[in-house]
């Protein structure tokens, strides 16, 4: 662990089924609501979710915009292009309803309205100058939790990677947790953003950077998640499952906000740059095998685990080690996550360059236990193409 240690999330969080439908009273908080931007996608466009959020901010006398073009796993131009659309109004609030796309979206263009400096140039960690318009989020997925983190990612095209930005700017200011929103949501969709939101709080437990701050939310994360993912991907209906899910996949963001992810996410950027895996996708292929090249590093931390997973209590670290192993690889089977990448065309050639572009990611790789070598990347890749 690490000698210090320290923890932020966003300003205020409203958590219960329907909480959205009492937006209203939440938003004393903001001096000034006279015009708002939403931004969400095309799905949500029509949706009664989003008809009950703009008839209170039109009950309250606000003008509201919405924009519903966000794409998902945006590109920086594409960020951009949006931000030289709107950015010219002065909006008083901006509004992100969506999954962790368009929640990164929204805080990064929030804070372009009031930094003069392009995107591509608070690319890394600390360097927006200055905090954004205020921003409410409301998730429609659990997975990324990024309405609780400080960071967001984009794909920059021309070197086929994802990168993040970090910085206490991008933290919002309201979150509404809801989890109607999250009501039949598809099955692919559920695991893959499921899965991510484990390997967020699995991989902050076992970081370079785990702390008693993040070891408490990546432990609740991964008993909430581990106890539910596989019932609200059998039924996208039940209630219980979706709460605990959204809860789980928060606490995991709040886990990653202290710790950090590590080599599962350094691997999985390149995958999305270059292939357009989904990060959720990406994140569950890789996780059992990372896991296993780490394992000799983090036996010690396997049976808090396992307990959390509910695979037993007093299990020796060689024997937690070996059933979360287990547990992963039979998730992603009845999860039906592809564990083949040629599933996605990737080819032996293309494993070197794959490997190369996961070495940048120097931000997480430095956060995993045990030390990565870009041969290391390269087999970790090659046990996933069958």
């Amino acid at each position: 662990m690490s000698s210090f240690y320290s923890f932020q999330t966003s300003g205020r969080i409203i958590c219960g089924m329907d909480c959205t439908k009492s937006l209203d009273q939440h938003l004393s908080v903001f001096s000034r609501l006279e015009s708002v931007l939403i931004l969400t996608q095309p799905f949500l466009t029509h949706s009664e979710h989003l008809r009950t959020i703009t008839g209170q901010l039109e009950n309250m006398g606000a003008n509201v915009q919405i924009v519903d073009r966000l794409q998902p796993e945006p590109t920086i131009d594409h960020i951009q292009d949006i931000h030289e659309q709107c950015g010219k109004h002065d909006y008083d609030l901006y509004i992100g309803i969506g999954g962790g796309s368009v929640l990164d979206a929204t805080k990064l263009l929030a804070v372009l309205r009031t930094n003069r400096q392009p995107l591509r140039d608070m690319l890394g960690t600390d360097r927006i100058a200055h905090k954004g318009v205020p921003t409410v989020l409301v998730p429609t997925t659990a997975g990324t939790g990024s309405e609780v983190t400080p960071n967001a990612i984009v794909t920059l095209p021309d070197e086929q990677l994802k990168v993040g930005i970090v910085s206490r700017h991008l933290l919002p200011d309201l979150v509404l947790l809801d989890p109607r929103l999250t009501l039949g949501l598809p099955k692919p969709m559920t695991a893959a953003t499921g899965m991510d939101a484990f390997t967020h709080s699995f991989e902050s437990f076992i970081s370079n950077k785990a702390n008693p701050i993040s070891d408490m939310f990546a432990l609740e994360s991964i008993r909430l998640i581990a106890g539910h993912l596989l019932e609200a991907y059998r039924n996208g209906g039940d209630y219980t499952a979706r709460e605990k899910m959204l809860l789980g996949s928060m606490y995991g963001g709040m886990a990653l906000t202290s710790a950090g992810t590590a080599a599962v996410h350094a691997l999985a950027y390149p995958l999305g740059g270059m292939f357009n895996i989904p990060h959720g996708v990406a994140n569950a292929m890789l996780l059992a095998e990372v896991t296993r090249f780490n394992l000799d590093a983090v036996l010690h931390r396997m049976p808090e685990v396992a307990e959390a997973m509910k695979l037993g209590n007093g299990l020796s670290p060689e024997e937690a080690g070996e059933k979360v192993l287990d547990t992963l690889s039979r998730w992603t089977a009845e999860l039906d996550i592809p564990q083949n990448l040629s599933v996605f065309g990737v080819t032996e050639h293309d494993l070197e360059p794959l490997a190369e572009a996961a070495m940048k990611v120097t931000r997480l790789l430095d956060n995993n236990p045990k030390k990565v070598s870009v041969e290391d990347a390269y087999a970790i890749y090659r046990a996933l193409l069958k």
